[in-house]
C-alpha cells in the first residue's frame, strides 16, 4: 500500500489539505460596508483577519472532501480504475478550492499572502502525480496480463 509512489503523493496531498484547514491562505483587512451603498462614506475596515479553510463554509467542505478522498483513495490500490477517478475528482475538487479561495481574497481591501498558502497550491500537483502513478501502474498491468 504504502510501497507504490502514488500512495506517498496521496499522503503528502491529504497532510497539506488538513494543514489548510488552521494554517492562513491569506492576511488582511476585510472590508465592511456599514453605511448605505449610497452614500458618500467610504467603507470601513476591520483589524487584521487571516483567511484559512474554516473562513468560509464551502471551502472547508471541500477541504475536508480533499481529506477524506485522499486518504480513502490510498486503501483503494486493488481497484485502480475507481482509484483513478478518484484521484481526477480530486484534482478538480482542489482547482474549484483554490478558485473560491482567490474570490475570497477580493472582500479584503489591503492585505498579503501568507506563505502557507503554498499549500493550497501543491495539492493539485501532489494529486496530479498521484493520478500519474496509478496510471502507470494501470498500464504495466495490462501488459503483464497480455503476456500471459
Amino acid at each position: 500500500m504504502l510501497q507504490r509512489m502514488q500512495s506517498v503523493w496521496l499522503l503528502f496531498a491529504a497532510i497539506c489539505a488538513f494543514l489548510t484547514i488552521r494554517l492562513s491562505f491569506y492576511g488582511g483587512n476585510l472590508e465592511t460596508v456599514i453605511n448605505p451603498p449610497l452614500s458618500a462614506l467610504p467603507a470601513e475596515t476591520s483589524p487584521l483577519q487571516y483567511l484559512n479553510a474554516a473562513f468560509n463554509i464551502w471551502i472547508l467542505i471541500i477541504t475536508i472532501a480533499l481529506v477524506c478522498g485522499s486518504v480513502i483513495d490510498i486503501f483503494l490500490y486493488k481497484n485502480r480504475k475507481l482509484q483513478l477517478r478518484i484521484a481526477i475528482v480530486a484534482i478538480l475538487l482542489s482547482l474549484l478550492n483554490i478558485y473560491l479561495y482567490y474570490k475570497q481574497t477580493l472582500k479584503f481591501s489591503h492585505g498579503f499572502y501568507a506563505l502557507t498558502s503554498v499549500l493550497v497550491f501543491v495539492i493539485p500537483v501532489f494529486l496530479f502525480l498521484a493520478a500519474r502513478g496509478i496510471k502507470r501502474d494501470e498500464k504495466l498491468i495490462k501488459s503483464l496480463d497480455r503476456l500471459r
